[in-house]
């Protein structure tokens, strides 16, 4: 009955443990949030040509202002994918945010269309939900005509073709929980700072957005096909009101992401006597904070993470027994991870094997 009973609460310390271990460390509000601003189109690509207008340059203007109100902010790191009137094809321009460990990337474009259509829009990678989506990624992506070698760069992806967009999602996925709350900021803001009409937040499948390993965000910030829009768009007054709207809704989601860490941050990993010995299977580590979702890691739920400089550690599972350690970790092999390793823990601190069956005998 004892022995029961103790097998019991042995069983609910680790459940507890590992709900609380989701929660073990937080990004600091102090490391730099880099961003990547991506002005569409560029040299020999000029964008949308409405009323006489030039996309590329407004789109630079605007991306360049936006740089100019996030430096002013002491944690944050600007990067460009250009700051002239050049082209850039769209593979170099997430090769450039990849490169840069980038926490967001925003490309900024101006929208047409055949009708008088109007209003501020924002895009996250994702399926076409109808043909207006389509047509908005398809002219955008169609920059990759002017590409050389594109076929070969981009896999023989067809613009033209709504099932080439598939292979399009998949990369991006596992971070569209974030790209959206990014894109629902800037259409926040767009709609209650300057009363913008509100084009909602749609998914559809940009190029510019699939090669990037962070959340990403295309703005088309108003038509340029509409007299009115057009003409705000070009103006000075236009300009500097589209920027700093997007400068502040970019803070707002950087202090938002940094009060959600804080306040997890804050979670105490309270240990029960009964068994401060355990196993976990590391899964994966690097530099980079991904919150504790399945689509993070493949599916995998049961999930702690722990951070030791710039450093994070993922882990999967916890359990006092060596063989169901191994069960684990042959578990996270079949999902694809197969660099994954049981690590021991002792009251919270890592020990070797050797020590752990020294400690726990089951």
């Amino acid at each position: 009955m004892i022995n029961n009973l103790y097998s019991i609460l042995k069983k609910l310390s680790t459940l507890f443990i590992i709900i609380c271990c989701n929660i073990l460390f937080s990004q600091s509000k102090s490391e730099v949030f880099t961003v990547v601003l991506d002005p569409g189109h560029g040299g020999k690509d000029p964008g949308n040509r409405g009323n006489g207008y030039y996309e590329k340059n407004i789109a630079l203007k605007i991306a360049l202002q936006v740089g100019t109100e996030l430096k002013k902010q002491n944690n944050i790191k600007v990067i460009y994918t250009r700051k002239k009137d050049v082209f850039v094809n769209l593979f170099k321009r997430a090769e450039i945010a990849n490169k840069a460990k980038a926490d967001l990337f925003i490309s900024i474009h101006c929208d047409a269309h055949t009708s008088n259509a109007y209003g501020a829009g924002t895009f996250v990678l994702g399926l076409h939900a109808n043909q207006r989506n389509f047509e908005i990624a398809k002219k955008e992506n169609s920059v990759i005509f002017k590409e050389e070698n594109y076929e070969q760069q981009y896999g023989g992806f067809n613009p033209n073709n709504p099932e080439s967009v598939i292979s399009l999602v998949l990369m991006q996925e596992e971070y569209l929980d974030q790209s959206i709350k990014a894109a629902n900021l800037i259409q926040e803001f767009f709609t209650k700072n300057l009363k913008r009409k509100n084009r909602t937040v749609k998914q559809a499948g940009f190029i510019v957005l699939k090669y990037t390993y962070m959340p990403s965000v295309l703005v088309e910030t108003g038509f340029l096909t509409n007299k009115k829009e057009g003409k705000y768009l070009n103006s000075k007054k236009g300009q500097n009101e589209m920027s700093t709207t997007i400068a502040d809704a970019i803070i707002k989601y950087k202090n938002t992401i940094s009060e959600t860490f804080s306040k997890l941050s804050s979670e105490i990993v309270v240990e029960n006597d009964l068994n401060n010995t355990y196993l976990k299977i590391q899964i994966a580590s690097g530099s980079k904070f991904l919150e504790l979702k399945p689509y993070n890691f493949k599916g995998l739920n049961q999930l702690s993470f722990s951070k030791s400089g710039n450093n994070y550690k993922y882990f999967f599972e916890n359990t006092d027994n060596y063989n169901q350690a191994k069960k684990f970790l042959k578990i996270v092999k079949k999902s694809g991870f197969n660099d994954a390793i049981i690590v021991a823990f002792n009251n919270g601190k890592r020990i070797s094997m050797n020590e752990f069956f020294m400690l726990n005998t089951n």
